[in-house]
């Protein structure tokens, strides 16, 4: 078999259909004959411009709103349910993360215009997008806490924080971490330990010596 397509110039200039004909060889008593038949070949349309104008603003916000973040998790959603999609967005929701479905196309043009380049090898599949400008350890550390609890149905792509892609060791460490909110309060308890410890050797001193601590502050007043 072999096929022919039939050129015309009028419909080249005026973006007419154009067919192909199709020629295959046939036997019969009086000998071969070849018999043509006539079809149009499936043309995929371009996208309009208000197509194209609709994905270039999301990848604009898109690359806004990596730029803006603390930090984010990408995510690959493939095996949740409805109900255990919905806990988890409530969870990141109190928590004062963005949490949304992106496209894999899309969002690959929005990590290159912000240098995370190397997202691109993991952008295939189903993808979501989890981000916040807050607390940057909250987004990695709910995320990677879901995952464990779906056994393989949720699994963490990648990560970054500000502005660095984050590789899988670091994100399973900072995972194993407080909120900032704890750190912040660990961090003062450590700064008032040898204070506290002071006050409590001191008033031990004073109540050897037949006063108190609150007598010592009396008499300084």
């Amino acid at each position: 078999n072999f096929c022919a397509r039939k050129k015309t110039p009028s419909a080249e200039r005026q973006g007419e259909t154009r067919y192909l004909y199709c020629v295959s060889p046939c036997l019969s008593a009086e000998g071969v004959f070849f018999r043509a038949q006539k079809f149009t070949p499936e043309v995929k349309p371009l996208p309009n411009a208000k197509v194209l104008s609709e994905k270039q603003a999301i990848v604009e916000e898109l690359t806004k709103r990596i730029g803006n973040a603390t930090a984010g998790v990408l995510v690959d959603y493939k095996g949740i349910t409805v109900l255990e999609d919905t806990a988890l967005r409530r969870e990141l929701r109190a928590a004062g993360i963005e949490y949304t479905v992106v496209k894999n196309t899309l969002l690959r043009f929005a990590v290159d215009k912000c240098n995370l380049n190397e997202f691109d090898s993991v952008l295939n599949g189903t993808t979501s997008l989890a981000t916040t400008e807050g607390d940057p350890i909250a987004p990695i550390r709910i995320v990677s806490e879901f995952a464990k609890k779906m056994n393989g149905k949720f699994e963490v792509k990648g990560g970054f924080m500000e502005g660095k892609v984050l590789p899988m060791a670091d994100i399973d460490e900072i995972a194993q971490l407080p909120g900032k909110d704890a750190l912040y309060s660990k961090v003062l308890g450590t700064m008032l330990a040898p204070i506290t410890s002071l006050a409590v050797v001191l008033g031990q001193i004073l109540e050897q010596k037949g006063g108190s601590l609150e007598t010592a502050e009396a008499a300084a007043e």
